[in-house]
């Protein structure tokens, strides 16, 4: 039987950290790994265009997106530039009116404001048209993104690890990670105190987790030090939201599944800019108002999700190879999220679009591991009037006409991807390593808690159990969608399972006292003073 060590450096090993050097830094509570802003392409030159903007009392505007990532990042930006300038503001664009990224009128506006320097944050690699504009109308302009270039580029300095020739030591910066670099380079020339970097790293943390950009290399380290900053509960607005929600210890998964999706509400069922005010402002007053907002904000875009959700099912026969549906009167703000979670039930790419009106549809797609949809929807370009994306997500608006067409292309597409490639399709239960029901311990599921952070690229670690038997099921939650068992590890001693969302689904299973094999994540849980363990449970099939 092996013990908790044998078991977590058989996890590093297949996570790629193997050397005595890599796994202090990935133990380490004070990571080492960063770099030099200035070895970023055109690091220098942004730097000394903001701050020859500051010395000639010009007017920045900082222009952001309205997700975690895009927020975050305004406001690192925002809050560390008012040390140098007064005459500094920020621009959300509105997810239904404007859009993602720069556009024309928005530009036009901030020249009408009297802006002399827009610098892009989370956006504006893909932005020709709008910084032409821009210029033509007497303004400079700086990009910084974390999205992958096309082809061209605008016609400005910008910053993006994800240049061609990028000397940058790590690409996986998330846009408020490219935004604190920056920063950093900023506080470098202008002789500011480190404080005035460090004061941003709880923001720049909570976006970085929240892009689901790989939670490694400097990521990682961005990410502990923001999660120690968070946990002083400095910044009174994060700590006011984490109370509203139910959250003390602010972890990386409650970032994820608690902070992350109350900021992003803001922008899905209102405007972005709400959950700015929040951040960048230390009084009690608007810190209740806003809170209370984007509480409220959540609460409605959990019932319009829901709603739309079970919509989106009638359309759904369950023999697709991808779902691509058209469904009427589905909320911009959560399609995406509605998108995701058909993927999740289905293990199906899923394809959603809706009629956004002037006979135009805005569609969004979410993947499986293995199936590139970007690739795949990047061999019909000519069917987009807007596109972007990555391998496991993206966006598009099409033409309503156009539906039909490309929705036969696709399915094609992936019919012969899936023929050439049967495994992407039914990859079967999927999981870090096999584990026997006794070397379940407290010492192992603290062992394991001292992994985190958790994300992208340091996922949870999912462990595999075979031919054990449910005891005692017992259903949970007002509809019984969740299930909890015990199983027998030997000695007379049992762990408790917990399956949440698909109790129906695998009721047969739970119920049929026959084995089981079972994929999931160990935990201790604490109640009333005790620590138990328990086995959170992610798939389940038939042991026979």
């Amino acid at each position: 039987m092996r013990n908790e060590r044998d078991i977590l450096k058989k996890l590093l090993e297949n996570r790629g950290i193997t050397s005595p050097e890599d796994i202090r830094e990935f133990y380490s509570d004070s990571p080492t790994r960063t770099y030099d802003p200035f070895e970023m392409r055109n690091m220098r030159e942004g730097v000394d265009l903001v701050l020859k903007t500051v010395e000639s009392g010009g007017r920045i505007c900082i222009y952001g997106d309205y997700d975690s990532d895009g927020v975050t990042s305004i406001c690192t930006l925002y809050q560390g530039l008012k040390h140098l300038t007064d005459n500094i503001s920020w621009y959300i664009p509105s997810r239904f009116d404007e859009g993602y990224g720069m556009n024309v009128e928005a530009v036009e506006k901030l020249a009408e404001d009297n802006v002399d320097l827009i610098i892009t944050v989370d956006c504006g690699i893909s932005s020709i048209e709008e910084v032409n504009r821009a210029h033509e109308l007497g303004m400079e302009v700086l990009v910084t993104d974390h999205h992958t270039p096309g082809e061209s580029l605008p016609d400005c300095l910008v910053i993006d690890p994800k240049q061609k020739d990028e000397t940058y030591p790590y690409r996986d910066l998330a846009g408020c990670g490219v935004a604190f670099k920056l920063l950093q380079g900023i506080q470098r020339a202008a002789d500011l105190p480190k404080k005035v970097v460090a004061d941003s790293l709880d923001l720049v943390g909570a976006g970085t987790v929240g892009d689901i950009v790989p939670l490694t290399d400097e990521n990682r380290t961005i990410v502990k030090y923001g999660l120690k900053k968070l946990n002083e509960g400095k910044r009174r607005s994060i700590r006011a939201l984490a109370d509203a929600i139910s959250i003390r210890e602010i972890t990386s998964e409650r970032i994820s599944f608690g902070i992350v999706p109350h900021i992003n509400a803001s922008g899905r069922m209102g405007s972005a800019g709400e959950a700015v005010e929040l951040f960048l402002s230390d009084d009690p007053t608007t810190i209740d108002t806003q809170v209370g907002k984007i509480v409220s904000y959540n609460r409605e875009r959990r019932k319009v999700q829901e709603e739309a959700y079970e919509k989106c099912l009638t359309r759904i026969d369950g023999n697709e190879e991808i779902v691509f549906i058209r469904v009427e009167g589905i909320h911009e703000g959560i399609a995406g999220i509605v998108a995701g979670n058909i993927k999740e039930l289905m293990k199906r790419p899923v394809i959603l679009t809706t009629p956004i009106g002037d006979g135009l549809l805005k569609g969004t797609g979410r993947s499986i591991s293995g199936l590139d949809i970007f690739r795949i929807l990047s061999n019909h370009r000519e069917s987009f009037v807007k596109f972007g994306g990555h391998s496991r997500a993206c966006g598009f608006t099409m033409k309503d006409d156009d539906f039909d067409s490309l929705k036969s292309a696709v399915e094609e597409d992936v019919h012969n991807l899936f023929r050439e490639e049967p495994g992407i399709l039914d990859p079967g239960l999927e999981y870090d390593m096999k584990i026997e029901p006794e070397e379940i311990t407290l010492k192992l599921a603290d062992a394991l808690e001292a992994m985190e952070p958790f994300g992208e690229g340091n996922p949870p670690p999912v462990f595999l159990l075979t031919s054990v038997v449910p005891r005692s099921p017992r259903y949970m939650g007002s509809e019984e969608n969740h299930v909890r068992f015990s199983i027998e590890v030997g000695d007379g001693k049992w762990i408790h399972c917990v399956l949440f969302r698909h109790a129906k689904e695998y009721s047969s299973l739970v119920e049929g006292q026959m084995p089981v094999n079972i994929t999931g994540q160990i935990k201790a849980n604490e109640w009333n003073g005790e620590r138990r363990l328990q086995f959170i449970i992610e798939e389940i099939e038939s042991g026979e």
